[in-house]
C-alpha cells in the first residue's frame, strides 16, 4: 500500500519533513485564528471571536466540573491551547493533500510527555514533595510497599494512553481514507468525510479531558 499524496511530498518524500512541515502548518493555522479572534473584540462577539469564545467558554466549563473554577482558569491557557492545536492537526489530515502530524507518532508522545511532566510538577509545588508522593502510597498503611509501585506504574502508563490513543485513532482514519480514495477516488470519499472530520473533533477533546483530568487529579490530593 502506498503512501499519502501529500503537496509537501512533493518538494521531500523524507518522513522527518512531512512531519515538520505539517505540524508547522497546524501551528500556523492556530496562531491565525486566534490573531483573527483577536483582531477587532467586540462586546457583542461576531465570527471567528464568537466562535473562540465558545470555545473557550466549554473548555473553562469542563475545568470546573473537573477540578473547581479557580484551577480551572489557571489552566485554561494549557488546556485550550492543546485542544486547539490537536483538533487542527487532526483536521488537517481530512483535507485532501495533507497529512495530520498527529498521525505521526513524535507529536502524540512529545504532547503527552508536556502533559506529563507539568501535571507532576504542578501537583508538587502545589502539595509539596512528600504529601504528593505520599498520595501514591493509598489509604492503608501497610500497604505502601504494594501500592506505591503500581501507582508510579500506572501513572507512566498514562504516558502511553495519551499518545497511543491519539497516534493510533489518527493513524486508522488516514489508512481508512487511503483505502477509500484507492478504491473509489470520486465520490464514494465524500461519505466518510463526515465521519473524519467528527473523529477529529473527537480525538482532540478526549486529549483535551485527559489533560484536565490529570491535572485536577494532581492539585486537588487533599480533597481525596
Amino acid at each position: 500500500m502506498g503512501e499519502l499524496f501529500t503537496f509537501f511530498g512533493l518538494i521531500s518524500h523524507d518522513k522527518t519533513f512531512i512531519y515538520i512541515t505539517h505540524m508547522l502548518l497546524s501551528a500556523g493555522i492556530a496562531l491565525l485564528i486566534v490573531r483573527a479572534a483577536m483582531s477587532n473584540l467586540q462586546l457583542v462577539p461576531k465570527g471567528t471571536q464568537n466562535l473562540m469564545e465558545a470555545y473557550i467558554g466549554g473548555v473553562l466549563q469542563m475545568g470546573k466540573d473537573v477540578m473547581g473554577a479557580e484551577n480551572a482558569r489557571r489552566y485554561l491557557p494549557l488546556v485550550a491551547t492543546i485542544g486547539l492545536f490537536v483538533g487542527i492537526a487532526n483536521l488537517i489530515g481530512v483535507v485532501p493533500g495533507f497529512e495530520a502530524p498527529t498521525a505521526f507518532l513524535e507529536m502524540p508522545l512529545t504532547l503527552a510527555l508536556v502533559v506529563f511532566v507539568y501535571y507532576n510538577f504542578e501537583g508538587i509545588r502545589r502539595q509539596g514533595v512528600v504529601k504528593y508522593f505520599k498520595h501514591f502510597m493509598g489509604p492503608v498503611w501497610w500497604l505502601y510497599w504494594l501500592m506505591f509501585p503500581i501507582e508510579i506504574v500506572s501513572h507512566f502508563s498514562r504516558l502511553i494512553s495519551l499518545s497511543f490513543r491519539l497516534f493510533g485513532n489518527v493513524k486508522g482514519d488516514d489508512m481508512f481514507l487511503m483505502v477509500i480514495l484507492m478504491l473509489a477516488p470520486w465520490l464514494l470519499p465524500m461519505i466518510p468525510f463526515a465521519l473524519l472530520t467528527f473523529m477529529a473533533f473527537l480525538q482532540a477533546f478526549i486529549f483535551m479531558m485527559l489533560t484536565t483530568v490529570y491535572l485536577g487529579s494532581a492539585v486537588a490530593i487533599e480533597d481525596h
